[in-house]
């Protein structure tokens, strides 16, 4: 037994040897052969709280100074929420721009820590350049889509408009070619790696992004319901976990415990409702934005929807003995907001949960020190990015029917015969149906 134990070593040493040689002869670096040493790879940041909320909580313990720091930051950010909200859609569109571009340099700023003592070429310039690629065909999408009127008044955005994907498509073929031409024979593996960590983060940040500001044209009440929905499951599940969590969650996030999460969906779905209700009343909120070219502006001024317009409703008879009311008043748009805020305190944490596997795969408490108490944010719109996918695809699915200025886009766009006929087709369609009479 001794024997074989002694040749079974020397097998495995061999194979390391082995192993060392292999990687030297295909020009691999010596760092990149090495094992995970369990070391942290990205420098820890620095305690960023305000040394006036330093002296103010001195005395405190840790955990509820640190309780204290969250929660004055958390109303500060709230009430930052509420300005720009007051501000308008156009500037809403901006932060979440600005949002963006700051949740994309944290995650490119730990690929490059890990692994800048390789100084890859290129590598933090082709990610900037391929964010601003992303940027303008999305944006460009975006424009296209819900301001034809004022694209078509303009001849240089008519222009970019036609061949806009066919210069979006060569301004990313120039930077694949520039990551292409920048390649180094001792670092393939890693510049692919981080080609890789790019376009992925594009994916995250980028695409996700775009959605949020797709939801917000459709009316601000489809961007700040399930905004708002995610910060109070957040802070929910945070003060029920805080005050009475016992039983841990998952082990990605050892402080998340069922208390928490349940109190948390419970107060997310009743606060849904409430700000729903609140908020369906206004024009402001529920109109989706548009151009009026006699204005030069945009505007959120229409005629409500029936989603946004009161309806009675029979209660079931458990409901209405306990209750005494046969029917109850809302807005069709309360009913669509239980399933946001569900979704929120059901589904939203896992993009957390994605989030604090991915920091502590690199061994890092935050994405970065922007916020204190918060960490960076990314850390704040982890929940957030899955939130706007979703809002998204239940608009597609359930809310936004054929969209009559789509139609007469493209309709515009069609020959003046093939606009006759398109004409006298739907004339006969008309007729047919005895919406219209046959006058010849």
């Amino acid at each position: 037994m001794t024997h074989f134990v002694a040749l079974e070593k020397q097998r495995v040493i061999c194979f390391q040897r082995g192993s060392e040689n292999e990687g030297k002869a295909e020009g691999v670096s010596e760092s990149e052969t090495k094992p995970d040493t369990g070391l942290p790879e990205v420098p820890v940041p620095a305690d960023d709280t305000p040394e006036v909320l330093n002296k103010a909580l001195s005395g405190l313990s840790s955990r509820w100074k640190n309780w204290w720091v969250r929660g004055i930051l958390t109303l500060a950010m709230i009430s930052f929420f509420f300005i720009i909200i007051y501000l308008g859609p156009m500037v809403l569109m901006l932060i979440v721009l600005c949002v963006q571009i700051k949740c994309f340099q944290e995650i490119i700023h730990i690929g490059y820590s890990v692994y800048h003592s390789y100084h890859l070429p290129w590598f933090r310039t082709l990610s900037w350049y391929f964010l601003l690629c992303v940027n303008y065909f999305f944006y460009g999408e975006t424009v296209t889509d819900y301001f034809f009127n004022l694209v078509q008044r303009e001849e240089p955005l008519r222009i970019l408009s036609k061949y806009h994907r066919l210069i979006s498509f060569a301004l990313y073929l120039t930077g694949f070619c520039m990551f292409v031409l920048s390649l180094v024979k001792k670092h393939y593996r890693l510049q692919f790696y981080m080609f890789g960590w790019t376009h992925v983060t594009l994916l995250i940040v980028v695409t996700q992004s775009h959605l949020i500001i797709h939801n917000l044209f459709e009316g601000m009440i489809w961007f700040i319901v399930p905004i708002s929905c995610v910060i109070c499951n957040d802070i929910m599940a945070y003060m029920f976990g805080f005050f009475f969590g016992r039983t841990p969650l998952i082990k990605l996030s050892p402080k998340k415990t069922w208390e928490g999460f349940i109190g948390g969906f419970f107060s997310t779905v009743v606060f849904g409702i409430l700000l729903s209700y609140v908020m369906a009343g206004y024009s402001f909120f529920v109109c989706p934005v548009e151009f009026n070219s006699d204005h030069n502006s945009f505007e959120v001024d229409c005629v409500p929807s029936d989603l946004f317009q009161l309806q009675d409703y029979a209660l079931p008879a458990t409901l209405e003995s306990l209750t005494g009311w046969p029917t109850v008043r809302l807005y069709p748009f309360q009913i669509h907001s239980i399933s946001l805020s569900a979704f929120a305190s059901l589904m939203g944490p896992f993009g957390g949960f994605f989030a604090s596997g991915f920091k502590r795969a690199f061994k890092i408490k935050d994405f970065a020190n922007t916020i204190p108490g918060h960490g960076g944010i990314m850390d704040r719109f982890d929940c957030q990015y899955l939130m706007a996918t979703f809002v998204n695809v239940y608009i597609a699915s359930f809310i936004r029917g054929p969209n009559p200025a789509k139609v007469v886009q493209q309709l515009l766009a069609l020959r003046l015969d093939q606009q006759l006929n398109i004409f006298n087709s739907l004339k006969s369609h008309l007729i047919e149906r005895g919406l219209l009479e046959d006058v010849a």
